[in-house]
């Protein structure tokens, strides 16, 4: 294990441009990666190109994003298409169908690890009006306190059974990730509406306290919640990095773009490097609009601060 084999960029960057997934995956290489995450916009059609850079040995695949490749028929990124959490059970069903797919084409590419959207409280859409407010500069508003605590008071009236369906789907697929040789990241989210909470992953790993479930920091995901006011981004981290396996690395432009170059928003890198470790899958995760010279930028900040690991 060498530091740059640890180090991947995410296909959410370019796989919308190309129709060849050998292609596809040597962009990347040709940036200096040694290994891409394939994530949740691989289409059907760049398979056989991603298999046959794999087989070649061009390029090894750091990890899978959920789900991978897209279901028949879906063309977009679709992470959230079907939730561990929904009260039908046909789309519960499909959820775990779809992951089991991934956990196979996981095998396929000698991936050790699948990250994983677990689903939401079904509830109004809070966080869409909590970032609005904090747009207009409002966080310290008495509408905005209140609007906090109406969406804390009904995620957790409601979250129960969302909750119980999520950790039985996990219970189900704890083992068949086992049996594959595969772990599995549970990312954190940047809505107010998403499972698991912040202060719920204590409870999550509790209940799974096996080596196959990790924790999945995405440095976005965690600095939004800290604008929203809801915590503190190195804290958060710091208390699960027993638990960590890895990194989806962007920046936040305030108050809330994410998927930007680290080094151009509000994310503090250098705070975060006492959690990171030589054996952390560490995966940049950029907006597909961002230019090639903005990546190596946004690259070599990171990896300026982060020396050694």
């Amino acid at each position: 294990m060498t530091p740059d084999s640890m180090y991947s960029l995410s296909t959410c960057w370019n796989s919308h441009r190309h129709t060849d997934g050998r292609a596809m995956l040597r962009e990347i290489r040709d940036l200096g990666f040694e290994v891409a995450e394939l994530s949740h916009g691989i289409r059907l059609s760049l398979v056989e190109g991603i298999l046959q850079a794999v087989e070649a040995g061009e390029i090894r695949i750091s990890s899978l994003h959920n789900f991978c490749p897209l279901p028949m028929g879906v063309t977009q990124p679709a992470p959230n298409l079907f939730q561990f959490s929904a009260e039908a059970p046909r789309e519960r069903d499909m959820a775990l169908r779809h992951t089991l797919k991934t956990l196979d084409f996981a095998v396929r590419v000698r991936a050790p690890l699948v990250v994983l959207h677990l689903g939401s409280v079904e509830m109004k859409d809070y966080s869409r009006k909590l970032k609005g407010l904090l747009a207009d500069g409002r966080r310290d508003s008495a509408k905005y306190e209140k609007l906090v605590t109406e969406a804390c008071e009904k995620r957790e009236a409601k979250k129960e059974a969302f909750v119980e369906r999520v950790y039985d789907a996990l219970h189900k697929l704890v083992p068949e990730a086992e049996a594959r040789g595969l772990r599995l990241g549970v990312e954190n989210r940047e809505a107010v509406e998403e499972i698991p909470f912040e202060s719920d992953f204590g409870f999550l790993f509790n209940e799974f306290k096996t080596p196959v479930v990790t924790y999945w920091h995405d440095t976005g995901h965690a600095q939004i919640k800290e604008n929203l006011g809801f915590i503190r981004h190195t804290i958060h981290l710091e208390s699960l990095a027993d638990r960590l396996a890895g990194f989806h690395l962007h920046d936040v432009q305030a108050p809330a773009r994410d998927h930007c170059p680290p080094g151009t928003g509000m994310i503090d890198f250098a705070a975060l490097k006492p959690c990171v470790r030589p054996e952390h899958l560490k995966v940049f995760e950029f907006s597909p609009v961002l230019s090639v010279e903005e990546v190596r930028q946004g690259v070599a900040h990171v990896r300026g601060l982060w020396n050694g690991v």
